[in-house]
């Protein structure tokens, strides 16, 4: 090159700012990814992370193990029905069995499980039975048998049904409450707590003031009303215990979620480009409340099983087999004060009530641990 000549300046490519050249090709493979992919890969990454968190807490595990065994006892109750039960005698609503028990005919009754009076069993069975004879009677509520052509494993109710094929069928019951109440819950606390957060001034007042109404009603109490006034099925129930709890306390704690979310520069980053109020509320608010949601859901589900129980017990819904039903049966018919005589009536219903709310509980414990940034193990 000659003085005068024109210089020719070589200009580079620009390259992205922080990326290598080498980097190149994997920041454009990266640009072409589909954003699910991008979303997927992510979610998959903070649930292996959290996964390993909850883990660590025992009960959270002890519960699911728990929620486990149920979830296999609401399967396995079809199965049983379709393939080794007989539906005449095992169906938990309209079996029957007609379970017989020997009895020794006497004068004078000393043991009522083996004996009967000569002139009870002449009224009941045949004016000729003398003393010394033996006789089967029909009798329920049955103990456990584990023989014959139809064993019943923890007995027979009152009506001669099977105490085992209720039990797992009514498991399926409240798995079904269960879901319903704790989706409606979410639903509606989350987005009530979402727009009243981000909208404030007369919205939220207005919101929040009338969570504060529904927080001065007792639940149970009104259930009980509205049963007694309405008739009332599973479904139904549901709906009503979400929708209390979710216009209730529920939408006031995910509403404080709500408003530390608010505040982050990302929302406002939506706005600058443009995005609407619904758009930020769905797109950008309610996912970051939704891992506090569902903690309240486990939560909810503990609280439907023990109001579900509570109103079958006393007769007030239209449903055809729960626990509170079996319950139910059992003191309709005064075998509720009878102590451990007929246990097979009173424990299985009671015991799985009470160690599926449980499992529920200490699961949504864990769930704490893992979500709660106070709680979360560093």
């Amino acid at each position: 090159m000659t003085l005068g000549e024109p210089t020719q300046v070589q200009q580079e490519e620009p390259q992205p700012v922080g990326i290598e050249p080498s980097d190149s090709a994997a920041a454009a493979e990266l640009v072409r990814t589909p954003m699910w992919r991008v979303r997927l890969r992510l979610f998959r990454r903070s649930f292996a992370r959290n996964w390993a968190l909850f883990r660590e807490n025992k009960m959270g595990m002890f519960g699911l193990v728990l929620i486990g065994i149920f979830a296999l006892m609401a399967i396995i109750h079809p199965i049983l029905m379709s393939t080794v039960w007989d539906p005449k005698v095992y169906d938990p609503v309209t079996g029957y069995d007609a379970v017989l028990t020997e009895y020794e005919v006497v004068e004078e009754v000393t043991d009522p499980t083996t004996q009967i009076e000569v002139s009870e069993a002449r009224i009941k069975l045949n004016p000729t039975i003398k003393v010394g004879d033996t006789v089967r009677i029909p009798a329920q509520p049955a103990p456990p048998t584990w023989t014959g052509e139809n064993p019943h494993y923890l007995g027979t109710d009152p009506q001669g049904r099977d105490i085992l094929s209720q039990l797992l069928y009514s498991t399926r019951a409240a798995f079904f409450l269960g879901a319903v109440a704790a989706l409606t819950t979410v639903i509606i606390a989350t987005t009530v707590g979402s727009v009243a957060a981000y909208f404030g001034g007369w919205i939220d007042g207005g919101l929040m003031r009338f969570a504060d109404l529904i927080l001065l009603m007792p639940l149970l109490p009104l259930l009980i009303v509205m049963s007694a006034a309405f008739d009332i099925n599973m479904v139904m129930l549901g709906v009503l215990i979400g929708i209390l709890n979710g216009f209730g306390g529920v939408a006031i704690v995910l509403k404080s979620q709500a408003l530390s979310i608010k505040v982050k520069a990302y929302i406002d980053a939506a706005k600058v480009a443009g995005g609407g109020d619904w758009h930020v509320i769905f797109r950008h608010i309610v996912p970051n409340v939704l891992p506090l949601s569902f903690l309240y859901m486990m939560f909810g589900v503990t609280e439907a099983i023990a109001i579900e129980a509570t109103l079958s017990f006393f007769g007030l819904l239209n449903v055809p087999m729960t626990w509170g039903v079996m319950i139910n049966t059992a003191q309709a018919n005064g075998y509720l004060l009878s102590g451990t005589q007929y246990w097979w009536l009173l424990f299985p219903a009671g015991l799985a009530v009470t160690f599926l709310a449980f499992a529920f509980f200490i699961v949504g414990r864990g769930m704490d641990e893992v979500i709660n940034p106070r709680l979360r193990a560093r």
